[in-house]
């Protein structure tokens, strides 16, 4: 069976951010995080001796000529895609159009949108298949295996029979990650992926767990991919990564476990990574909370090369962590910060601005103390967004209950963060934005821009703030023009 693992080409204002992501923005600045979980279904096919194509068109700059060209030459027997909830209806024309031109093969998706939806895209459009929950990788070989050799398929799988809708129940997370193989990087082209976090090349991504331990986030639709958090074992992590490095002379690696976890396994995996020297010869960067920061041994991860913390924020608003149930306590988030400075880490901060609940004068405070940790030295970078609430979250849930969307809940193209689709009591989407900008201002203050300066010891550093430089722009420019009306 030929299976082609696609992403095809999407229409918009700018590069989508759609593989791996947990929001989605058009984006000026390409930004291409590598699709980890699709990646190791791949593999995982792969090593079940399966004939896989990996083709992602939008990290390549297809056009959709060229990619439907290249679908019906290779005639695949089955075409797998990822899907987000602002794209999901060029998915469904998207597959509606590929039929005609490859009448016997099976069309699949898989993401956070389906997941919470699947009935929606069984009856929207033509696709055989809808894979709900984060492991489609498993999910996948089950299915491939259902109807090469007669298997059961998996649970979490919605389909057609006779006509009508069927699933085989509830999504189930399908056994350890540690058991799979190691990515295939070259089957999945690793080559195309990369963000401007990273300061050294070869750069590269790693996925220890599925998916946070916290797990509660309101605004978080991964909570329904990841239901229950699993982690590999620290001495797998580090199998990997040291492969890594001696194979492909890795020098820098993002993990992008939605929350690495501290405690003993964090402990385990610094002391295989320091064991092994591992630390000296690449930087590790994560997803991290900052109530870990001080539950954690930082000088240990620093040794154990450890670069960059990315934290959320969210709100500088105690009632809005506390409504997202983000389980943090601003007065101590600063402290958590002077932590990992203190051990020579850098802080990568994200914020979300357009709450429901929040006043002007709440997500003011909210871009003040950003701007202070950037001022202050307490973050090296800083992500500003607007809260997007996917199909499947509480936050959806909530919104629809409350009345909360100011456009038709089921107008999934403006969900992609041009403008709020939720109401705020005294702000206008043009006010949300603008303060979006004001965010990327403390890039611009003198004191942060002397840090960075005076951070420069090699060729590195210097590319990594010009690629710094060209983010912000990009990010000032992604929200220029944005504000749509509507609702």
């Amino acid at each position: 069976m030929k299976i082609l693992i696609a992403y095809p080409p999407l229409s918009g204002p700018g590069f989508p951010t759609l593989g791996q992501n947990r929001q989605f923005q058009w984006l000026h600045r390409p930004s291409r995080i590598y699709p980890l979980v699709p990646a190791s279904a791949a593999t995982l096919l792969a090593t079940h001796g399966y004939h896989v194509l990996w083709k992602d068109a939008i990290a390549q700059g297809w056009s959709w000529g060229r990619f439907e060209r290249y679908a019906i030459l290779a005639h695949p027997d089955m075409v797998v895609m990822e899907t987000k909830t602002p794209v999901v209806k060029q998915h469904w024309r998207i597959i509606d159009s590929l039929k005609g031109d490859l009448p016997n093969a099976k069309f699949v998706l898989t993401g956070d949108h389906v997941t919470a939806l699947p009935r929606e895209t069984l009856e929207k459009c033509p696709v055989d298949y809808v894979l709900t929950g984060g492991d489609c990788d498993i999910s996948l070989l089950g299915l491939v295996k259902h109807l090469c050799k007669g298997a059961e398929l998996p649970a979490g799988i919605w389909h057609r029979e006779g006509g009508e809708i069927a699933n085989t129940g509830p999504f189930e997370p399908c056994g350890e990650p540690v058991s799979l193989p190691f990515i295939d990087r070259d089957l999945t082209d690793c080559r195309l992926y990369g963000e401007r976090l990273y300061r050294r090349t070869p750069f590269t991504y790693t996925y220890a767990g599925r998916d946070c331990p916290h797990g509660r986030c309101t605004f978080c639709s991964w909570t329904s991919l990841f239901p229950k958090f699993r982690i590999r074992s620290p001495r797998s992590l580090a199998d990997e990564i040291e492969r890594l490095v001696v194979d492909r002379g890795v020098r820098e690696i993002f993990d992008d476990t939605g929350t690495l976890p501290a405690g003993e396994w964090l402990e385990r995996f610094c002391a295989e990574m320091i064991r092994r020297k591992l630390g000296r010869r690449v930087r590790v960067s994560c997803n991290f909370r900052s109530d870990y920061l001080l539950k954690s041994d930082l000088p240990l991860m620093k040794r154990a090369g450890f670069r960059l913390m990315k934290i959320g924020l969210e709100s500088a608003n105690q009632q809005t962590l506390d409504r997202l149930e983000k389980g943090l306590e601003i007065a101590s988030f600063k402290d958590s910060l002077r932590a990992a400075k203190r051990a020579g880490l850098e802080i990568h901060l994200t914020v979300m601005l357009g709450y429901p609940w929040e006043r002007r004068e709440d997500a003011e405070r909210t871009v003040r103390f950003a701007r202070e940790c950037m001022s202050g030295g307490l973050a090296d970078m800083l992500q500003a967004t607007i809260i997007v609430p996917y199909p499947g979250t509480p936050l959806y849930k909530e919104a629809l209950e409350n009345g909360w969307f100011r456009i038709a809940p089921d107008d999934y193209d403006r969900f992609d963060m041009s403008s709020t689709v939720l109401k705020t009591p005294d702000m206008s989407p043009e006010d949300v934005i603008s303060l979006c900008n004001r965010c990327y201002g403390g890039f611009l203050s003198p004191g942060y821009i002397r840090r960075q300066i005076k951070s420069i010891r090699s060729f590195y550093d210097i590319r990594f703030l010009m690629r710094g430089a060209n983010a912000v722009f990009g990010h000032l420019a992604d929200f220029s023009k944005k504000g749509r009306g509507g609702g």
